[in-house]
């Protein structure tokens, strides 16, 4: 049987596709890329309700590309909402992210009547899923070893998506790192959703994780994914400075620079404890890199709120910064909260708020003029090699020579809008 792959959303899904994708063709199937595909499977995302869009419009356009295909609807939007995705009229199977694995099976039983799969998350789940060996990068590899969130932010519905907090083991994540270095792949960067929760409730902790992957002698870097900032202890940073492969990006999660914001937001951290660590970290990791995720217009956020917010961000002084307006989600707290804060506003305070980051980008990407770091490339398009240093900075190279795949060191001689040049030493 031919397959054809689409998907939405964050690095754990690309994961997740990525994991099925090979479970099938281990089975003797194939993946195609064209209109021939006997199966299509779309893994679709629910993080915003504009991610619910983009999940039934994929779909239907899907339908009307692979009009005899079976198409198969799974992911977060499904398990978030259910009811919804079993009324989409374009799929032929809607299957649930806690039985992702089910699918080939379900394929295999489909004879033109639809079926239907959801369990709800429960709280004693353990972790379960897929494997990789390989990863749409050339170089670089995400790997998930944790899954669901307990965070319950009042904006989230992501919680109700993933379930509760579980993380992979020990000897699954070193196998895997493995067969991901057997592969070729020199970094590895761990994702999950909830990353830094990993080990919550038993021995392990993030640090154990990163000492795991690190013992694969060819896998020279780890990397850590998006990262809660309540979950970070001294005795981690202190760890991690240690193991010599890990890479010292910190992206952070912010969400807001205004403490009364926070507190509406659900969020477990006040602007004194946020800034604590990043000058913590920035103490025990020399050229750090600090990265994170902004949100403007939140319910309720007052012109006072978003500069208070815009004050805090200037303060911090981030590398690079996701800036994105809230957007209203059904089931969750913040839904029903009063004075929601009008489209208008938010495009405003949005183009504020990435005006500043930007400054603080530039400011960055200066400050590494000078210094000599190691650069894996990644590519070479029309003369140039493109990689990253280890706090993720990207360099371009002039070179006849094709670096890709390869850690080189590089002395930092320009800074431009979001990248540095770079020359070989």
């Amino acid at each position: 049987m031919n397959f054809h792959f689409k998907t939405l959303g964050c690095k754990v899904n690309q994961y997740e596709t990525q994991s099925l994708r090979e479970a099938i063709l281990k089975l003797g199937h194939t993946a195609f890329e064209n209109l021939s595909a006997d199966a299509v499977i779309i893994n679709s995302c629910t993080v915003t309700a504009e991610s619910d869009r983009k999940t039934r419009q994929m779909l239907h356009k899907t339908r009307k590309e692979f009009p005899e295909s079976i198409i198969i609807l799974t992911g977060c939007m499904v398990q978030a909402f259910p009811e919804k995705a079993e009324s989409l009229p374009d799929a032929d199977i809607v299957i649930g992210n806690r039985d992702t694995s089910a699918v080939i099976n379900a394929i295999n039983k489909f004879k033109n009547d639809r079926i239907y799969i959801l369990n709800q998350h429960k709280k004693e789940d353990t972790y379960s899923g897929l494997t990789i060996t390989e990863f749409s990068e050339r170089t670089r590899a995400f790997m998930k070893i944790e899954d669901g969130c307990n965070q319950h932010c009042s904006y989230c519905i992501i919680p109700k998506a993933r379930g509760f907090v579980r993380s992979r083991s020990l000897n699954d994540i070193k196998t895997e790192a493995q067969a991901l270095a057997d592969s070729g792949y020199k970094e590895i960067v761990l994702v999950g959703i909830n990353l830094s929760a990993f080990g919550l409730g038993g021995e392990n902790n993030i640090c154990d994780a990163v000492d795991t992957v690190c013992q694969v002698e060819s896998i020279k870097r780890v990397r850590l994914g998006s990262l809660e900032p309540d979950h970070i202890t001294d005795q981690m940073l202190t760890h991690l400075k240690s193991q010599e492969k890990f890479c010292p990006q910190f992206h952070l999660s912010l969400q807001s620079g205004c403490d009364r914001t926070l507190k509406r937001m659900n969020r477990h951290y006040d602007t004194k404890f946020y800034y604590d660590l990043v000058t913590r970290i920035r103490s025990v990791f020399n050229n750090a890199a600090i990265t994170t995720d902004i949100m403007v217009g939140f319910a309720g956020e007052s012109e006072e709120e978003f500069n208070a917010s815009a004050e805090f961000v200037k303060k911090v002084g981030f590398a690079r910064s996701h800036i994105f307006a809230y957007s209203r989600r059904a089931g969750t707290t913040a839904f029903g909260l009063p004075c929601q804060v009008p489209n208008r506003d938010k495009q405003i305070r949005t183009r504020k708020m990435i005006e500043i980051t930007k400054d603080s980008e530039r400011e960055f990407l200066s400050s590494q003029i000078g210094l000599r770091v190691p650069v894996l490339f990644e590519k070479k398009k029309n003369g140039i090699n493109e990689g990253y240093s280890p706090n993720y900075t990207k360099v371009c190279v002039n070179s006849e020579v094709n670096l890709e795949g390869k850690i080189v060191d590089v002395v930092i001689k320009e800074s431009k809008s979001d990248y540095v040049i770079g020359e070989i030493i």
